[in-house]
């Protein structure tokens, strides 16, 4: 379960920056994750569930912003979201696409308030 290990890692992310800004206090926490980045969001929510409970992040939401894989046509340089395997670009046809997106994993940005 990697996801535990994602979690954690978020965590120590958001914690480092909060630690620069004195006075305020995470209140969400928001990553993205693409659907092709091999992590369950659900087991990535649990983890993180059980890592700020009883902490002083118990009531730092965690949010996940899903990215759908998304393609490139070199032809006419339309970018596309990928539905059912579907790779052909809908606005000329060609099969030829390339790869533009849906991998990610990154910390998005972090939401603080007054402490």
């Amino acid at each position: 379960m990697h996801e535990l290990a994602i979690a954690n890692s978020v965590l120590e992310a958001a914690r480092t920056e909060a630690e620069k800004r004195p006075g305020m206090r995470l209140a969400k926490i928001v990553v993205r994750i693409g659907d092709l980045a091999g992590v369950d969001a659900d087991s990535l929510s649990f983890c993180y569930e059980a890592l700020v409970k009883e902490t002083d992040l118990e009531r730092c939401a965690l949010e996940i912003e899903r990215i759908p894989q998304s393609n490139e046509c070199p032809r006419c340089r339309h970018n596309f979201t990928v539905a059912n395997f579907e790779i052909a670009c809908p606005a000329c046809g060609s099969v030829e696409t390339r790869f533009a997106g849906g991998d990610e994993l990154e910390l998005a940005y972090l939401e603080m308030e007054d402490a």
